[in-house]
């Protein structure tokens, strides 16, 4: 992939209303902000980031104003094709080569896991969008990173205990074999454990399935009153599908752990109906939410998921940084991004915690029935809020090195 494939300059002299400081301390590195939008453009991921994550961004750009400090702001994107390897090697070239100063999106654990150390050693910046192992801002964190939309905890957590208070106490899991699944199988793990519930058991199944027969076959198998279902993206489509087809529903309750509105917009309302799960956002929620949300539709054709919003957020909040550093250094910016509060459309008095959590409220959310659905993209009930400080894992339970204890 030649960086030059994947560049795309906003122009400036044609924008108005950029970040300003005072000139005579501002220092862009190269004269230029370049952001580049890591991700699967092409995969089962593709729905949930892809290009929506990097309209997203330039959204985030054009609304800024188009510069910052007086200088451009580049948006470059690339595919990493949900391979660890190949993920590094594009960031490397890109903090090496290409003079970015910015990655943002990854949506793999994997990819994110191995492009954070990378940023970290070329002082540069990685923020996470959807990206599950609680490892990022845990035992692998480090001071140039952030994670802007959920973890497995989050994801987990809240939903399992309130399943488990409900009566239903047994759970069988149904994994993707790769860390996001194996963190969000052991948070909820945890979760059920305390809650009083029991797990039967759980089976493992490679990143990209299309056939689901035999793991479901076990689960249903197994008895359990819960399947959950640790994956995403089109993994999970793919098995909440075939679980109904093999009538798993009739006397076993389906949770997924992990749920866009791009997937319940693949599966439709009658195959996810009475579907609980936890989100970061919907695009429905508020006027706010709405305003932005028809325009990025006006762009994509899509209303956005929560990882598409969160990078417009993620990359509103850097580029003010930058402005309120006098400088695009690394450490400087992830000191006023962690100093300043996050106030937008997407998230409200949100905090970057020195782990590089940013702690936000977390929804409740249930997906309509066909009849309670007033047209395309109607998917969800708000059934309640879950607070920053509750969603998330406390600070002296990230397993930080940074964090003192």
């Amino acid at each position: 992939m030649r960086f030059g494939l994947f560049a795309s300059t906003l122009a400036a002299a044609c924008l108005v209303g950029g970040f300003y400081a005072p000139a005579a301390h501002a220092q862009i590195s190269d004269d230029v902000v370049r952001i580049g939008v890591l991700n699967d453009q092409s995969g089962l991921y593709a729905d949930l980031g892809g290009q929506g994550s990097v309209v997203a961004a330039r959204m985030a750009v054009e609304d800024a104003g188009g510069t910052v400090l007086g200088k451009p702001v580049e948006i470059v994107f690339a595919d990493h094709q949900n391979k660890s390897d190949i993920g590094a090697a594009i960031a490397r070239q890109w903090f090496e080569i290409g003079k970015v100063d910015m990655a943002i999106g990854f949506d793999n654990s994997a990819v994110a896991l191995a492009v954070e150390q990378l940023a970290a050693e070329k002082n540069r910046i990685a923020i996470a969008g959807a990206v599950g192992s609680t490892a990022f801002t845990g035992k692998a964190c480090t001071p140039n990173e952030a994670s802007w939309v959920y973890d497995s905890y989050a994801l987990t957590t809240s939903l399992a205990k309130a399943t488990v208070a409900e009566g239903r106490d047994t759970w069988f899991f149904i994994t993707v074999d790769y860390t996001f699944g194996h963190s969000l199988e052991a948070d909820a793990t945890s979760a059920v454990l305390a809650a009083g519930g029991k797990v039967l058991g759980s089976v493992r199944h490679p990143l990209n399935t299309a056939d689901f027969s035999s793991y479901l076959l076990q689960a249903q198998a197994s008895g359990a009153k819960v399947v959950a279902f640790a994956n995403g993206g089109g993994d999970m489509v793919n098995a909440t599908k075939q679980a109904n087809e093999f009538g798993l529903t009739k006397n076993q309750t389906l949770v997924s752990l992990l749920v866009f509105i791009s997937d319940i917009h693949s599966m439709e309302l009658k195959a996810a109906q009475g579907l609980k799960f936890i989100t970061a956002f919907y695009w429905d929620r508020d006027e706010e939410t709405r305003a932005w949300s028809k325009r990025f539709f006006a762009r994509q054709g899509r209303m956005p998921t929560m990882p598409q919003a969160g990078v417009y957020s993620a990359v509103r909040h850097y580029l003010g940084a930058i402005a309120a550093a006098g400088t695009d250094e690394a450490r400087a910016v992830m000191a006023k991004m962690r100093e300043r509060p996050v106030n937008d459309f997407y998230v409200r008095n949100g905090r970057l915690r020195e782990d590089g959590r940013l702690v936000h409220d977390m929804y409740f959310a249930q997906v309509k029935t066909p009849s309670e659905s007033t047209g395309s993209w109607d998917y969800y009930k708000i059934l309640g809020t879950i607070p920053g400080d509750q969603a998330f894992r406390s600070l002296a339970d990230s397993g930080c090195p940074l964090v003192a204890h």
